[in-house]
């Protein structure tokens, strides 16, 4: 046990992890890789002080932060402006070549994932950074230590900067998905969620578990390694061990750009990774130079960003599902598919129509995509690929949960039912009611909603404020204690106190969205006035037409709707605006909010009640409609949860920055 030979296992282990986790070519066997850390780990156990940050044993994983230190760019972090098509390309090289005429460009795949800076001395990891807002990022050193693709020690003298991209390869995202499955935790969306939510975990132990890699492609001073051009900046990354992306390309014009663009999309989804574009980059520094900066983007250096992905899969079933307004909607169910970075099982059909414009049967192979990258929609059925076996699609008669006969409305492609007892309908109506844009209700989501009026516990909106008469028996529901139900006691409570536009957004009018409800709220500032309101006082109001002062006056004339909104008064609930009386608005408004950890210079309780005053919500939980987490010293599982739903994570200093305080 010698010195010599803890030098001698460091350099080995750098030297299989380099050709492993760089090269891609391994050289020795899982095993004997183990027992070579293993034995390097008992000599540091036995000799801390031969200890250095450099040794393969930091990638282990281990340190657990209280919080994140913020770290200064010395250069700032700046994004990429965005370009969509041939078009936009060409504009591009437009706008260069008339500074710069004959113009070399080097294309790199946009790899989806966190943008990180690594910073050297003297050859050693000094720290690592997260982008942040471009000036200000977040140390995250000690993660990125795991991530065994990242040296941590460089053959270079001087200071060194490099940045690049922390990434979830597709097979770590499915190993870690099945995982959480298996432990009933919420899976994570797409590969950028989970590359982001690893990388930000205070303990380091979680990261090193998560099989992250990086790709390095930027030298931001480049007078440190005395490059002339991007390209030389990116063969002195690979001389140096940092792994450097295969694809990446020197072209001589914007055809060849283009070229590239139209190969990549053609090799995107077998690519063991997500990209959502191509960066294209001005090769020659001194240009780069001379072309400058905007106030937020480089000029010589633009992304191009893929049409939403499509891929092919077979539609095995058309399913139907029924809205809270009892709109009827054909959803495709499909072979699981991988689509811009998620796995998608349906897709939305909209309508008869729309099924029928395009043909799509049951047993076809379909072109799926995610409109905007989000929602799974059917582009198209390939119906050269059919075999007969194929069954035409069937607009159904009738509601599939009530049995009532389905109304198609006039002008109008979707059929209804119109039967207002519809379970269905009842039960999507609750939802929306509780919904974090409406009441806001944490605790009672869709799964709750849907046990407790299957219960009859909540057959009403109303009956959601006396849930508590049913106490003992959701006591008795399995998972549902003490502590979940006070919880949600909480949460029914603090809803009573909304300003009148969540209400009316709960309630479900007809044409009354989110910004409508808002918009007549400020104006009438009582429920009362509105519903006293006649069709020219309502159509007074900027952007109220009449329909739907048409749908708030069918809504006010129905007794049952006044019946509940009396109930809904006499149980407590606020009924007037109260944005412009007793809210001050700031950067928290509307935002649902919860405050976790040991605060520095304010105690958690006045943080709350600054928040409520200046228009959050204020949780005791994290759930999916939590917007933003604001933690201080030892978080614990709140700030987990809000990492691995992907919600906002906020430190103490920066509220204080956003706030004023």
């Amino acid at each position: 046990m010698t010195k010599e030979r803890l030098n001698e296992l460091k350099e080995l282990l750098n030297t299989y992890n380099y050709q492993y986790y760089v090269q891609d070519r391994p050289t020795v066997s899982d095993q004997e890789y183990d027992s070579l850390m293993d034995e390097l780990i008992h000599i540091e156990q036995a000799h801390p002080e031969w200890r250095t940050p450099d040794s393969p044993s930091q990638r282990i994983g281990g340190e657990v932060l209280e919080g994140f230190k913020k770290v200064t760019h010395r250069i700032p972090m700046m994004s990429l402006g965005d370009i969509f098509n041939e078009d936009e390309v060409y504009d591009f090289d437009d706008r260069v070549t008339s500074v710069i005429p004959n113009v070399e460009y080097v294309c790199e795949l946009k790899l989806d994932g966190l943008s990180v800076s690594l910073v050297y001395d003297h050859g050693v990891l000094q720290y690592a950074a997260t982008r942040g807002n471009g000036t200000i990022g977040e140390d995250i050193t000690h993660n990125v230590k795991t991530i065994k693709s990242i040296p941590l020690s460089i053959d270079f003298d001087g200071p060194l900067e490099v940045r690049g991209e922390i990434i979830m390869p597709k097979a770590s995202l499915e190993k870690l998905n099945s995982a959480r499955q298996e432990q009933g935790l919420p899976e994570f969306a797409n590969c950028r969620n989970a590359a982001a939510g690893s990388v930000r975990q205070l303990d380091s132990r979680i990261a090193a578990k998560r099989g992250l890699d990086a790709y390095l492609y930027h030298v931001p001073d480049p007078s440190q390694i005395g490059a002339t051009t991007h390209e030389e900046c990116l063969n002195k990354m690979r001389e140096l061990g940092f792994k450097v992306n295969p694809h990446i390309k020197k072209v001589k014009n914007i055809k060849e750009v283009w070229a590239y663009i139209e190969e990549a999309a053609t090799y995107r989804a077998s690519l063991p990774y997500d990209i959502d574009g191509i960066v294209i980059k001005v090769n020659d520094l001194a240009s780069q130079k001379r072309l400058g900066f905007t106030a937020k983007v480089p000029k010589w250096a633009i992304a191009y960003k893929f049409p939403a992905e499509e891929v092919i899969t077979k539609l095995k079933d058309i399913i139907f599902t029924i809205g809270r307004t009892g709109q009827i909607t054909p959803n495709a169910v499909l072979n699981p598919v991988r689509v811009a970075g998620s796995i998608v099982q349906r897709a939305t059909l909209h309508n008869e129509d729309n099924v029928k414009r395009k043909d799509i049967r049951v047993g076809d192979d379909v072109v799926i995509r995610k409109a905007g990258d989000v929602i799974p929609e059917v582009v198209r059925s390939l119906k050269e690929r059919r075999t007969g076996a194929e069954r035409p699609f069937e607009m159904i008669k009738v509601c599939p949960t009530c049995g009532q006969p389905l109304v198609r409305k006039d002008n109008e492609a979707a059929y209804y039912c119109v039967n207002e007892e519809c379970p269905s309908k009842i039960i999507e109506k609750l939802i929306h009611f509780a919904s974090r844009e409406a009441m806001n209700i944490d605790g009672l989501g869709d799964k709750i909603i849907e046990q407790f009026f299957n219960l009859g516990y909540i057959k009403t909106i109303a009956d959601i404020y006396r849930i508590h008469t049913h106490e003992k028996e959701i006591m008795e529901i399995d998972g549902f204690g003490r502590k979940s139900m006070d919880h949600l006691m909480e949460a029914i409570e603090n809803s009573k106190k909304n300003s009148l536009e969540k209400l009316l957004f709960g309630l479900g009018i007809r044409g009354v969205g989110a910004k409508m409800a808002d918009l007549l709220a400020a104006n009438f500032k009582t429920i009362d006035a509105l519903f006293e309101a006649n069709i020219p006082q309502l159509t007074k109001i900027p952007t109220v037409g009449e329909t739907i002062a048409n749908s708030i006056i069918a809504y006010r004339s129905n007794p049952k709707n006044i019946a509940l909104i009396n109930e809904l008064k006499s149980l407590g609930l606020n009924m007037t605006y109260l944005k412009d009386t007793h809210v001050e608005a700031s950067a928290f408004t509307d935002l649902t909010v919860v405050v976790t950890g040991t605060l520095e210079t304010m105690s958690r309780k006045q943080v709350q009640e600054w928040l409520k005053n200046h228009g959050a919500k204020v949780t005791s939980s994290v759930s999916k409609k939590t917007s933003l987490v604001i933690v201080g010293k030892d978080p614990g599982s709140k700030y987990e949860k809000a990492v691995s739903l992907g919600i906002r994570i906020m430190q103490e200093d920066e509220f204080r920055e956003v706030s004023g305080l």
